[in-house]
């Protein structure tokens, strides 16, 4: 019996053993997942977004067409949308009081020329007088001196030739009062004359009546500023965009770039260019703005002035190049994760290599939309085809990954502001 019991002691105990010598090593850690995106060859374009205002060019509101004289408006010959040309004829104001002032300053005008040709013969004939006044002291002056006159007669001689002298005097400053009278007289006849003109009211500009102020029959009165009677906008197959950009973007901004725009009547695009960046600055609720101007073209007239428009503007563009999704420049791998490795300074992509380690490139960042980046290095042909590390794969992504998370940048198709599906 007792050796029965050291047998099975000696089997197990070389069971014992035989476990211990064939006993798992503790587990490896698992290497990590990461979320990855594709390094493709497409475009990319950076833009700029802003609201905007239609407005005719030149002036934001339109150009008024006012009345500087006062008056019944006694014929209107436009009226809304009504088409006009520069100089045509767009309303009549009563010249009935006017025509009478023209007519009376002509007359005075006539009055006072007649004035000066008197003024002249009265100067011819008192330089007469002083010329006979002249050779009548010399006369009695010689006879004087040879004692064959009395010395009064060259007294009287000489009061003659003062008064002659001042009457040429007297006759010289009448006819420059009248020639004076004359200047005036013609300042009149031109006031008289261009408050007649004012009567018939022109359009300035070719375009369109956009608003009229007056009806036919209604006393217009004018005093500091001309009485706005019609407002015309200058050929609306032009027109501007006033965008209100904030400081943030205005820089990027410059006079010559691309714009495409929506306005909410309708299912189009139009297309136009930076013409003008002002600078101007308004702030509203501590936000500063400044506006800029896009010129673009109007087919049809289909946009009117005061429309909004939804504004895109092109500050850069890369076509052709390789781009990632910009979350790959803001990954950064744990310290386990490069522990040994040599990490270079500056902006890098991280690749997972084939044994499934992070391997570094050193990158520049070029053009970008905010979602996708240009990718610009010596030799960075190498790495088109490969996936860069955007992050780390969590439990939480990747149940988002089987449901496609929406918050995850793609390559959508081809439009302003975004990158396009890579080229094959």
């Amino acid at each position: 019996m007792r050796s029965v019991v050291v047998v099975l002691s000696a089997g197990l105990m070389l069971a014992l053993a035989g476990c211990g010598e064939s006993a798992p090593l503790a587990p490896k850690k698992k290497a990590p997942s990461f979320r990855l995106a594709p390094i493709a060859r497409t475009d990319v374009v950076r833009t700029v977004e802003a609201t905007g205002t239609v407005t005719p060019r030149n002036s934001p509101s339109g150009i008024p067409v006012g009345a500087q004289v006062n008056g019944r408006l006694i014929k209107l010959f436009v009226d809304y949308n009504s088409v006009v040309t520069n100089g045509q004829v767009v309303a009549l104001i009563d010249p009935l009081v006017y025509e009478a002032n023209y007519k009376s300053a002509v007359a005075r005008l006539h009055v006072n020329r007649a004035n000066v040709e008197v003024g002249e013969a009265t100067v011819r004939s008192r330089e007469a007088e002083l010329a006979l006044a002249e050779k009548t002291f010399a006369r009695k002056s010689q006879l004087v001196e040879k004692s064959l006159a009395p010395v009064a007669e060259l007294d009287s001689a000489e009061q003659v030739l003062n008064t002659a002298r001042a009457g040429l005097d007297s006759a010289k400053a009448s006819l420059k009062s009248a020639i004076a009278s004359v200047e005036q007289s013609e300042a009149d006849v031109s006031q008289a004359e261009a408050n007649l003109k004012y009567c018939t009211i022109v359009s300035p500009v070719d375009g369109i009546v956009i608003d009229r102020k007056v009806e036919e029959g209604e006393t217009v009165v004018s005093s500091m500023n001309a009485v706005p009677v019609l407002t015309i906008a200058e050929d609306l197959r032009t027109v501007w965009v006033e965008a209100t950009v904030p400081e943030a973007d205005v820089g990027n901004i410059k006079v010559g770039q691309p714009v495409t725009f929506t306005a909410d009547a309708y299912r189009r695009k139009f297309s136009g260019r930076v013409i003008q960046v002002r600078r101007a600055a308004t702030t509203t609720n501590n936000v500063v703005t400044f506006p800029v101007i896009i010129e673009a073209e109007n087919p049809d007239e289909m946009l009117f002035p005061g429309m909004t428009a939804t504004l895109s503007i092109e500050t850069a563009r890369a076509e052709d190049v390789l781009v990632v999704a910009a979350a790959a420049f803001r990954f950064r791998p744990h310290e386990e994760d490069i522990v040994g490795m040599e990490v270079p300074k500056g902006r890098k992509l991280w690749i997972v290599k084939d044994d499934g380690r992070l391997e570094p490139f050193v990158v520049t960042e070029g053009v970008s939309d905010d979602s996708f980046t240009e990718i610009l290095a010596d030799g960075v042909e190498a790495l088109e085809g490969r996936n860069a590390v955007v992050g780390y794969q969590t439990t939480a992504t990747i149940k988002q990954d089987e449901t496609s998370n929406p918050f995850m940048p793609k390559f959508p198709k081809k439009q302003k502001g975004t990158a396009p599906e890579p080229k094959k």
